[in-house]
């Protein structure tokens, strides 16, 4: 096992041999007077020594400070490692202006590795500028109370706005913000009537860079870019985009010792909105050629045709390949100029195109099925096809080559072709066999005289179903209605429940279970008031029924007989002590009772 091991270890370490020396440079693009940053160069690859150069404009603060990682990874039996040093210096800038740090020399198993130059901008931070607005912009200015706080923007930039309709733009949603940011909660795009638009994949945001906007350092990020194609001619107005922003606020004070390091935050939501964006839209300049494709952009087309001889009858394929930039989704179907004799069907369309912030690029492929159904030789004349150049400003056509091919009997023998003039005057041919005659011949047919509604009892039959129909209607609705209301139904149905009750006692005598005898009985006679005399089982007590009963003309016996039972039942239940001819004195009691007030009632 050690032997394993060992070769494990010469294996990884052939393999971070023969890795390449990469060297890799972070720092901000852009900081102010008086700012302290961090500039850190990572090379992957061990044992290395740094001669950083000279920070002209700059005062070092502090460094190099070094820090090192390492990853090894083993997956289905390859081995990768990953090793980075990292050397970070801490500046201060002193002064405004451009300055360009020369690169750091990383020596490395007596090899000399260099980084990138590193250009830093400095500036000496002034009063917020809204991004995007120059001072002598006029187009989409608002008033003094109606612009944004100028510490967290969102913004639709476009790259163009005076276009010809169909000519793409690239529309990106940018934020800026100089507060801590803890995400993005909501955005809300608009839905840019008037456009075609086509969604471009964007990384998420998950990190924001440094810009200077107009002598104000934001930190900016892209939230989402898109291509529109516009369809319509004038001014066409975007709506704004809508973000709902998290800002991270700290809670309670700084610690006097420890400054923000144990400091807690919490996520507080603002919503932002970005300016409405004009877009002029120009029509296409000069006469719309009749085979003007609706293309705006730059394509060239090529054609083929995959036989230049078949059978009559025989199938073959006409391409037209469209390829180039431009809004290649919306372009229009070549139109063929074909023989009469040429059959052709619909084409089928297929395409390959990629989007980009630079437009739209692939091709577009038109395959039409073309079918000759008489022999001879067929011409397809050159196939025309314009589009409009964004680049010349003007039309241009595409011309495709002229194509023949020949069409051949089937049984037909070695010999020349016959050029193919006109329309054939032969007579109509039977082709094939997919086409059969109406049979004329109408076989053995037997008429029916003998109707089921000719006879006599087919009336009776109706009539009674009908009559039997209304009064299961009749039953059905007045059992609804009766059952409708559940007091009235629990009130009718109470001396069935009681009986259920007093027979589940009747089965606790003969069991012996005499305690749990007098728990049914006391249930029986409560559900039973509470049911017939509509009083929830909650509400009810023993006055209240003695009550109630007399006033719904129970005589007095019975009331007492209710007492009665009511006062043994309970007492037996904490002193169990009843002989057998009492609880059979009880039940017949309570038989008795529920059976008279059922009566009464």
């Amino acid at each position: 096992m050690r032997k394993w091991y060992t070769y494990i270890l010469l294996l990884i370490a052939v393999i971070a041999e023969g890795q390449d020396v990469v060297v890799e440079t972070n720092c901000p693009d852009v900081v102010r007077v008086g700012e302290q940053f961090a500039l850190t160069w990572t090379v992957n690859a061990s044992g290395g020594d740094l001669t950083a150069p000279s920070f002209t404009g700059f005062y070092k603060l502090m460094g190099p400070t070094t820090s090192y990682s390492s990853s090894t990874q083993i997956v289905n039996g390859k081995f990768s490692q990953q090793t980075s040093y990292s050397y970070t210096y801490y500046l201060q800038a002193m002064n405004e202006g451009r300055y360009v740090i020369a690169p750091a020399v990383i020596r490395v198993k007596n090899r000399d590795y260099r980084s990138d130059s590193i250009h830093i901008e400095v500036i000496k931070e002034s009063s917020p500028v809204v991004p995007g607005q120059n001072a002598n912009e006029q187009d989409n200015v608002v008033q003094d109370d109606q612009m944004p706080s100028s510490d967290l923007l969102v913004r639709l930039n476009v790259s163009r706005s005076d276009v010809y309709i169909g000519e793409h733009i690239l529309a990106t949603v940018r934020i800026y913000t100089r507060v801590d940011l803890g995400g993005l909660n909501e955005v809300r795009y608009p839905d840019f009537k008037g456009f075609y638009k086509e969604d471009l994949d964007t990384p998420p945001l998950t990190s924001l860079k440094r810009e200077n906007i107009n002598g104000v350092i934001y930190g900016t990020g892209t939230v989402q870019q898109f291509l529109l194609f516009p369809q319509v001619t004038g001014e066409i107005t975007i709506d704004p985009v809508e973000i709902t922003a998290l800002i991270q606020q700290k809670v309670g004070q700084s610690d006097p010792f420890f400054g923000d390091f144990f400091s807690s935050y919490r996520n507080v939501p603002k919503a932002i909105a970005s300016l409405p964006v004009r877009i002029n839209v120009k029509p296409l300049p000069g006469a719309r050629p009749a085979d003007f494709s609706g293309i705006v952009g730059n394509v060239n087309m090529s054609a083929s045709l995959n036989k230049d001889t078949i059978d009559v009858n025989d199938a073959l394929n006409f391409k037209i390949t469209l390829a180039g930039t431009g809004n290649l989704k919306l372009a229009g179907t070549p139109t063929l100029k074909l023989s009469p004799d040429i059959e052709v069907y619909d084409p089928k369309i297929s395409d390959n195109i990629t989007n980009s912030a630079n437009g739209t690029t692939g091709q577009k492929v038109f395959e039409f099925v073309l079918i000759p159904r008489h022999y001879g030789e067929y011409i397809i004349p050159p196939v025309t096809y314009t589009f409009f150049n964004t680049s010349t400003r003007q039309y241009e056509q595409l011309r495709s080559g002229e194509f023949r091919f020949y069409a051949r009997r089937v049984d037909e023998q070695a010999g020349g072709p016959a050029v193919y003039e006109g329309v054939s005057k032969e007579d109509v041919k039977y082709l094939g066999r997919d086409i059969r005659f109406i049979k004329s011949v109408p076989g053995s047919l037997v008429r029916q005289t003998d109707l089921l509604i000719s006879k006599r009892y087919f009336y009776s039959i109706y009539g009674f179903a009908l009559l039997l129909f209304l009064v299961i209607l009749f039953i059905r609705r007045e059992h609804v209605r009766r059952n409708a209301d559940l007091v009235t139904v629990r009130n009718r149905k109470a001396g069935r429940v009681a009986v259920k009750r007093l027979r589940e006692a009747s089965r606790c005598i003969k069991t012996g279970h005499r305690d749990r005898f007098h728990e049914e009985i006391l249930k029986a006679l409560w559900g039973y008031l509470s049911d017939k005399l509509s009083i929830p089982v909650a509400d009810l007590t023993r006055n209240r029924a003695t009550d109630m009963l007399a006033e719904k003309g129970v005589d007095d016996e019975q009331i007492n007989n209710l007492t009665s039972i009511l006062e043994r039942c309970e007492y037996a239940r904490y002193a169990p002590d009843s002989s057998e001819s009492e609880v059979a004195d009880i039940y017949r009691m309570a038989s008795y009772f529920i059976r008279n007030v059922e009566n009464a009632l």
